[in-house]
């Protein structure tokens, strides 16, 4: 009997938009409403979360024999943990500043849904290839929910993107958007178009 799990190939493409942790499964709600005021620490924090995804999946899929279903979560916690701390060195190291900037979120980290339910619903039940495409599509489609987040409230709401000034100094800025309220007013518009945009073409497939 062929394996009805998805392939590879399937466990990337859904973690993009079918699947999406944010526009879809409302996952890591706290670094995406708190750091993407403006592109460059929604994306950092977006490849900081990546990474450690990527390594906790790796590392929970090659142990899964081992796992014992009553401390599955304590050595889930435990390798997140681990790659979390080597990620806010390497930002401490590198990117001193935005180290500062993204503050206590990094280590919270450890404690993202996303990754946690990642390591429990794939990597601890899925051979190698599937947890790492998982890893990969679930990144990049974090990676996308914070960049579209902080691409809308620091253009609208400063002019700029990447701190570089792009729009006329004349046009009016919403500067509620940078504010804590406008993280919610942004996800909230943009979960809608996400969800206008499924719905109409769900509707075009059944007319077809």
């Amino acid at each position: 009997m062929a394996s009805s799990s998805p392939s590879p190939a399937e466990r990337f493409i859904a973690g993009i938009l079918p699947e999406n942790p944010i526009y879809r499964q409302m996952l890591g709600m706290c670094p995406t409403l708190a750091v993407t005021n403006s592109l460059k620490p929604a994306l950092t924090m977006a490849i900081a979360t990546t990474f450690v995804l990527l390594c906790a999946n790796i590392s929970i899929s090659l142990i899964r024999p081992l796992l014992k279903p009553h401390l599955r979560i304590l050595v889930f916690t435990l390798t997140i943990a681990a790659f979390v701390t080597i990620a806010d060195r390497l930002l401490a190291a590198y990117l001193y500043e935005m180290s500062k900037q993204l503050g206590p979120y990094v280590p919270l980290i450890i404690v993202n849904c996303i990754i946690i339910s990642r390591c429990e619903a794939c990597a601890s039940k899925q051979p190698l290839p599937h947890a790492i495409a998982d890893a990969i599509g679930m990144g990049i489609g974090f990676t996308l929910a914070l960049a579209s987040l902080g691409f809308v409230r620091e253009l609208l709401g400063m002019g700029s993107l990447f701190g570089h000034q792009v729009l006329p100094s004349s046009w009016p800025n919403w500067g509620i958007l940078v504010l804590p309220p406008g993280a919610f007013l942004t996800l909230g518009a943009l979960l809608g178009a996400v969800n206008a945009w499924t719905a109409r073409r769900k509707a075009r497939q059944l007319s077809n």
